[in-house]
């Protein structure tokens, strides 16, 4: 399918030479790589001053989608990755967000808490989807669900992609249920999940990718748990999967936060799906339904890549060039299967192990470039003190598009 790089002239860059671009533009859809409050050369701006960062990462945001020829009105999805230790109150941030959209708008949206971003003193960063402002859009907001501000939607349809907002175990009038316990929050997400879809009278079985934010100290006990629970939802072959560990949410006891896109016919028929695992692919160490890609229609997702060998350790510990080009093949292997390439690719998603800086960041994200033609993919790179696994430090979500079969 043919595909529209862009980077505007006065844009900020990157520090370092990258095959990497600001938007893609494929089909319906506009990726934009993720957005911070930075300057045309790549330096932070407004530098302890949250609300002044999101009011430049909109602007900016608006500034690449404009030059893609769309605008902050045809926005579907936001994610919305900020600093905190603990004082940022998250409504409130997501509130100061949704006033830097136009009136009624209302995008699904995920907000995920970090302890710092890959450019120091960069305190938010808006990652985007765009579509076709032409197309019809379906928003709904069940009573069952966690709040969002007015400016938010629990669910967005927008031809045959639906987003679900990243769902907390919490009512709406603000209470957090089972603190502490992550099994019972993830049990009562995901039911919160299925209610979000029935609105648009899909379910599991429509689902193409979820993520889970749970916290975690990069332990295989932290993450199997939830994720035998969370996986108990599905059928073989499952949904592309990504699984990240954050020091914290945004309430205390909160231990899980699970978002989902989900894709239905517009006559509201279950769509096809081809699902695929390559023989070179890794594993994880417990048997989930979840699948390393699948393609629906003319979408192809990508469960996050990592350096693991099929029994769930880690391949090249703590080596991050290892990790990045061994992740960055798994891509290739799982697209091949597909019928697609890395010319395919619109969006990476990069969460990696590492300090914030210009180094850390150009280490992965330069044998990255590698597998690219430039200008290459729109990209968003987030940075954490641990991963999933001992030993990993990389993982790496694609976003493909190419032909229906």
């Amino acid at each position: 399918m043919k595909k529209n790089h862009i980077s505007p002239k006065q844009h900020w860059t990157w520090p370092f030479p990258v095959t990497h671009s600001q938007a893609v533009t494929c089909g319906d859809l506009v990726w934009i790589s993720g957005q911070m409050d930075l300057d045309a050369k790549g330096r932070v701006r407004n530098a302890g001053n949250l609300a002044k960062q999101v009011s430049g990462a909109a602007a900016n945001l608006s500034d690449v989608a404009s030059t893609a020829g769309s605008s902050l009105s045809d926005v579907v999805k936001l994610l919305c990755i900020y600093v905190n230790d603990g004082s940022v109150d998250e409504q409130a941030l997501l509130a100061d967000v949704g006033k830097a959209l136009p009136e009624g708008v209302r995008p699904a949206v995920t907000a995920v808490p970090v302890s710092y971003l890959p450019f120091p003193g960069a305190l938010v960063s808006l990652d985007s989807y765009a579509m076709n402002g032409s197309l019809i859009r379906t928003r709904i907001d069940p009573v069952q669900v966690s709040p969002l501000p007015k400016t938010f939607t629990t669910g967005l349809r927008c031809g045959k992609m639906i987003f679900i907002s990243g769902q907390s175990p919490v009512t709406p009038d603000g209470k957090l249920l089972h603190a502490d316990d992550i099994l019972a929050q993830t049990r009562q997400v995901m039911t919160q999940v299925g209610a979000a879809l029935a609105e648009f009278g899909a379910d599991f079985a429509d689902v193409v990718k979820i993520n889970r934010w749970y916290v975690g100290k990069g332990k295989t006990e932290d993450f199997e748990p939830a994720a035998l629970e969370c996986a108990k939802n599905f059928s073989e072959p499952g949904p592309a999967a990504t699984g990240i560990p954050v020091p914290l949410h945004a309430r205390d006891g909160q231990l899980i936060k699970i978002e989902v896109v989900a894709m239905l016919g517009e006559d509201g028929a279950h769509l096809p799906r081809r699902h695929v695992w390559p023989d070179s692919l890794w594993d994880w160490t417990i048997n989930i339904p979840y699948y390393h890609g699948l393609k629906c229609h003319d979408m192809i997702f990508l469960g996050g890549q990592v350096s693991l060998d099929t029994q769930g350790h880690a391949v090249n510990p703590h080596n991050m060039r290892a990790q990045t080009a061994q992740a960055m093949v798994h891509i290739g292997s799982i697209l091949a299967e597909l019928g697609a390439g890395y010319d395919d690719i619109c969006k990476l998603t990069t969460m990696y192990a590492g300090p914030p800086g210009a180094d850390a960041l150009a280490e992965n994200m330069q044998l990255r470039s590698a597998f690219f033609e430039d200008p290459g993919p729109a990209s968003t790179d987030i940075s954490f003190p641990v991963l999933a696994y001992p030993g990993m430090i990389i993982e790496i979500d694609a976003f493909a598009m190419a032909e229906p079969d």
